[in-house]
């Protein structure tokens, strides 16, 4: 019984990895390494002293999925892979809905053919656009507000119509927000290529000497100190949350073959918040400058976690100074992220 974890040797997938290798699973991860270095999974191989399985493939290739869920007997899967930056989507929506919404499809297509029904889709709280109410609960109307929002919500909206088809289809829809920090041996970390898409790697740039400082977009929200509020999950956390999702699937225990889960912390941090915690944790000083908003930025946003902590039995237990912590911890071991080990 083998699961197939799709981009899992980025920054969430190569995490996710060392959770389920660690409680037993065997794995094979899919990967096309257009923002991620197979030296991540040399690193996962280290921390559990396990060994992972790993083809280089893209989720569209579906003749490629379908011979991988066959060649390893595969009984489920974990789907990170697709692009993830809300702003490039915005410029290249073609490209987002290729390889997120197209790239999925075929995922399914070559499941349902290898007689693989198990799913874990790695959603996001893009999906919920501006909100209404907060926290936000997963019955919060939907209305994403650009491409990669929309491909996370067309997605869903697929496996649950497919899950509608067909009762012997269990999928696990996990929409999360803000994932920070890094394992705590310093091994594996978050490692972009090219320019960030989120807050944590900024601030570690700044710290570290890469970056003179920090673009903070918007000091006049509506919020205590008029920054945004956000709220971060320690990535240890968010895929133990996964690997919950992946086990109540498998035993049988979810309350329909197809459920929707927020996977956060239910606290929201501002942006400042984060740079002086960043600050106890590095004792650095982060040096910040203040921009105009950006377009589609929301004031404040996070989660209602009651549904995770009733269906899963899960509750994030990591905090925001064990996110800084444990990121600063990755920096000081990797300066340059798996680049300097590419290169020797």
């Amino acid at each position: 019984m083998t699961v197939l974890i799709t981009g899992g040797a980025g920054f969430i997938g190569s995490h996710c990895c060392v959770s389920f290798l660690e409680a037993g699973h065997d794995i094979v991860v899919l990967d096309n390494l257009s923002n991620a270095s197979s030296l991540s999974l040399e690193r996962v191989a280290a921390i559990t002293g396990r060994k992972v399985s790993f083809v280089v493939g893209d989720i569209r290739d579906q003749a490629e999925v379908e011979e991988v869920l066959h060649r390893y007997k595969c009984t489920a899967v974990v789907h990170f892979a697709g692009l993830k930056s809300v702003g490039e989507s915005t410029k290249m929506p073609i490209s987002y809905y290729d390889n997120n919404v197209v790239g999925t499809l075929r995922l399914l297509s070559a499941m349902d053919n290898a007689g693989v029904r198990q799913m874990i889709f790695s959603s996001s709280a893009t999906v919920y656009g501006e909100p209404q109410f907060l926290p936000l609960t997963e019955d919060h109307p939907t209305s994403a507000v650009n491409p990669y929002g929309r491909t996370k919500l067309m997605i869903e909206e697929m496996l649950r119509d497919v899950a509608a088809s067909d009762p012997n289809w269990r999928f696990g829809i996990l929409r999360y927000f803000n994932p920070v920090g890094a394992h705590d041996s310093g091994l594996i970390g978050e490692n972009p290529l090219g320019i960030p898409n989120n807050l944590m790697p900024f601030i570690t740039q700044v710290a570290d000497g890469r970056r003179e400082q920090l673009a903070v977009f918007g000091n006049d929200y509506e919020t205590a100190d008029g920054t945004g509020v956000r709220d971060y999950i320690h990535v240890s956390d968010l895929v133990d949350g996964h690997l919950r999702a992946h086990e109540v699937l498998a035993e049988g225990a979810a309350p329909s073959n197809c459920f929707t889960v927020n996977l956060g912390t239910g606290n929201g941090y501002s942006v400042l918040e984060m740079v002086r915690a960043f600050e106890r944790a590095s004792n650095k000083e982060i040096g910040f400058s203040f921009s105009p908003r950006r377009e589609g930025d929301v004031a404040e946003c996070y989660a209602h976690t009651e549904r995770a902590e009733q269906l899963l039995n899960w509750k994030a237990k990591r905090d925001l100074d064990a996110m800084c912590r444990d990121t600063w911890n990755w920096v000081c071991k990797n300066p340059a992220g798996y680049a300097a080990e590419a290169a020797e």
